[in-house]
């Protein structure tokens, strides 16, 4: 994810990073980014725009990790996950510092979700789908 030099950003600073990315957006371009599940849609049309422009990932990497950040913060408050720094290695094998963790104790890796997006499309990756897929599975707690 990061550049050498490049600082390395860790779960307690994702929620700024992604309200940051939402406020820079909104001003500009006047996109509906209020964390909605709908709004996903949007993140979709987004990256594909990006994409679409033929763009290569570098140039676009700090939208990429506003959208992920994004992505995550939709996941923490709609569906429950918190954020968390991935331990080496999860970092090794997402590529990326941080993610979440869903109520039923499964990680995942929204800023990795965003860049495998970017790279084949959304009509193949869509971050509603991405959303759905994992919203809604609970631990079961045991009866003691």
């Amino acid at each position: 994810m990061s550049d050498v030099g490049e600082p390395v950003p860790c779960a307690e600073e994702m929620r700024s990073a992604a309200a940051a990315f939402v406020q820079r957006v909104t001003v500009r371009n006047r996109l509906p980014l209020d964390y909605s599940v709908a709004s996903l849609r949007i993140v979709d049309f987004l990256v594909d725009g990006l994409r679409k422009n033929g763009v290569e990932e570098a140039k676009v990497r700090e939208a990429l990790f506003g959208l992920g950040a994004y992505v995550g913060e939709v996941l923490v408050r709609r569906a429950g996950a918190t954020w968390i720094d991935f331990e080496a290695a999860q970092r090794s094998y997402f590529g990326e510092p941080a993610g979440v963790r869903m109520p039923d104790g499964r990680v995942w890796n929204p800023l990795g979700k965003i860049r495998n997006c970017f790279a084949v499309g959304s009509s193949q990756e869509s971050l509603r789908t991405f959303y759905l897929t994992l919203h809604g599975r609970a631990r079961r707690r045991s009866v003691a």
